[in-house]
């Protein structure tokens, strides 16, 4: 084969290789360089190293601040996920299995909470709890996350119920099954992976939101907005790095447990390890 030839075929791979690592680099680049300056013994993120130390991890751990807004943020984030999650399901089978008048109007509302800056929401959020006079506290918070998350619930679940079959419903109804029975053992199973990632996102959302946790929170704060208030002195820095770390280290582990968890179902079924990786991606393709 000419040379010209070889190259021409081979341009494809290389660029897609090419732009895949850049891609990698751009997003996971600044995540790595926080991790490697959470071990640099000084305060200033600069090359060449002080020296190797692990007391910024130390000193955030023993950080009273740190622990609670990392709890705080904890706390709202898991009731967010499950509220979201049951709300989002419903709706979505809503959307999705009963007909009425106004659906794509109701479908329309749902997905413009989607594209509506968190800025502008926070601020509402800041507006409506004044004239009603209610206290900003994680209460707020937590409300005002629902708001916003379980609208992404609904895309992703209604993409995996979109993709189901509604004739496997009608035959298990036809061969005796209740309606709990048929959610249980028909449906849910079939829609695990995007219940999944839905929850995987609900949590993901909730935890790193800074905008509508700042406007809404009042004294109370989460963990993006005690990073924001100690980030205002320099020598706070390394603890931040060193907190954020853990928390990036965390949210890494959950995913692969989650991939693992796909993985040990699948084999069940008699699937493969790429058909779990292709069960917790489909849900948001």
């Amino acid at each position: 084969m000419p040379l010209s030839r070889r190259i021409e075929r081979a341009l494809p791979n290389a660029l897609g290789i090419g732009l895949t690592g850049f891609v990698l680099v751009v997003l996971f680049g600044p995540v790595l360089l926080l991790a490697l300056f959470s071990f640099n013994d000084s305060t200033v993120i600069s090359l060449p190293w002080e020296g190797f130390t692990t007391r910024w991890y130390s000193e955030a751990l023993n950080d009273d601040g740190a622990m609670s807004a990392i709890g705080h943020s904890l706390v709202v984030a898991s009731v967010v996920t499950v509220a979201s999650l049951i709300l989002g399901t419903l709706a979505s089978w809503g959307l999705t299995r009963i007909p009425f008048r106004g659906r794509s109007l109701v479908a329309g509302i749902h997905g413009a909470v989607l594209v509506v800056p968190w800025l502008i929401i926070g601020i509402a959020g800041l507006i409506f709890f004044s004239q009603i006079e209610l206290a900003l506290s994680l209460q707020t918070i937590t409300l005002m996350h629902i708001v916003v998350t379980f609208p992404l619930v609904v895309a992703v679940v209604s993409a995996g119920l979109i993709r189901f079959d509604p004739s496997l419903e009608e035959a298990a109804i036809d061969m005796g099954a209740s309606q709990l029975q048929m959610m249980r053992y028909v449906v849910l199973p079939q829609i695990a992976p995007s219940l999944a990632a839905a929850a995987i996102f609900a949590f993901a959302w909730s935890f790193n939101n800074f905008e509508i946790s700042f406007f809404t929170g009042g004294f109370e704060q989460t963990f993006p907005v005690w990073v924001y208030g100690v980030l205002r002195h320099s020598s706070n820095l390394p603890v931040v790095n060193a907190a954020s770390t853990i928390i990036a280290l965390a949210q890494v582990l959950l995913v692969f447990g989650l991939w693992y968890g796909m993985k040990l179902m699948t084999k069940r079924r008699g699937g493969t390890d790429r058909d779990a990786a292709e069960m917790i991606t489909g849900a948001v393709r």
